[in-house]
Order: C-alpha cells, then sequence, then structure tokens
C-alpha cells in the first residue's frame, strides 16, 4: 500500500510488483528480483521503488553494484522511499553505502542470534521446532 501511494502521488503509471516473500534479502536468488532483472533487459521498467534499502538486498556489494551500475546503464531510476534515496535527484549520495553495510550486518547478527538460540535450547534439552518428525510418536 506504502508504495502504490508514492506511486500514485508521483504520477508513476504501469505499476508493476515484485514480491519475494519467503525469501533472504541476503542474496539476489530471488524469483521475482530474476523477473525484475529480465524486465530491465526487455526494457519494460524505467523506475525501482523500494520502501527503504533494506527491502532490496542486504547483501551491500550486490546492493551497490544494482544500483549504481546495473540501473544507471540501463538508465533506470531507484528510489528507497524511507531511505531518501532517488538516483535521479541525488545521484552522488556518499551515505547510502554505509545504510547498505549497517542492513547487511543486522542480517548477520540477527542470523547469529537465531542461530545461539536454538543451540541453547537443543543443548538444555528442549524442543527447537514445533513438530514430531515423520514417524516418532
Amino acid at each position: 500500500m506504502l508504495l502504490t501511494k508514492f506511486a500514485e502521488e508521483n504520477n508513476f503509471i504501469n505499476i508493476r510488483y515484485y514480491v519475494d516473500d519467503g525469501y533472504s534479502g541476503t542474496n539476489f536468488d530471488r524469483p521475482d528480483f530474476k523477473r525484475l532483472l529480465a524486465d530491465i533487459e526487455d526494457d519494460l521498467i524505467s523506475t525501482v521503488i523500494v520502501k527503504d534499502m533494506s527491502r532490496f538486498g542486504r547483501d551491500h556489494i550486490l546492493v551497490g553494484y544494482y544500483t549504481k551500475y546495473v540501473f544507471q546503464e540501463a538508465d533506470i531510476r531507484f528510489i528507497a522511499i524511507y531511505d531518501q534515496v532517488d538516483s535521479l535527484t541525488n545521484p552522488d549520495d556518499d551515505i547510502t553505502p554505509f545504510k547498505n553495510i549497517l542492513n547487511e550486518m543486522y542480517a548477520k547478527d540477527t542470523s547469529r542470534k537465531v542461530k545461539a538460540v536454538f543451540r541453547a535450547k537443543g543443548m538444555s534439552g528442549k524442543h527447537i521446532i514445533g513438530t514430531t518428525p515423520i514417524g516418532y510418536k
């Protein structure tokens, strides 16, 4: 709804949605991201709008590669609403790479914490899954 409202308020037309629910933003091996790239290659995209940089991806090197090289070469405007990133109005934004690094660090830190909780539960004899494996009573 946020993206639709932003697009409508800023007179973007022909809106397409690319949603990779259930896939990690720590890599770019996501079905709808691949569809986005295919549509870019077919020259169907002029602007990519995301809620914030972390929604686009959390690998700072690949985020930079796509936003600074792939999108620029294809003449695609990139907007991250909450991070106030807009490649048209501020193409030399120096703070965005640091935001991308922090997004990646956050994802790694969260992963480390979740693994530690599962490890501690397992070591204390507590269940770490919600269902019984097949074949056990």
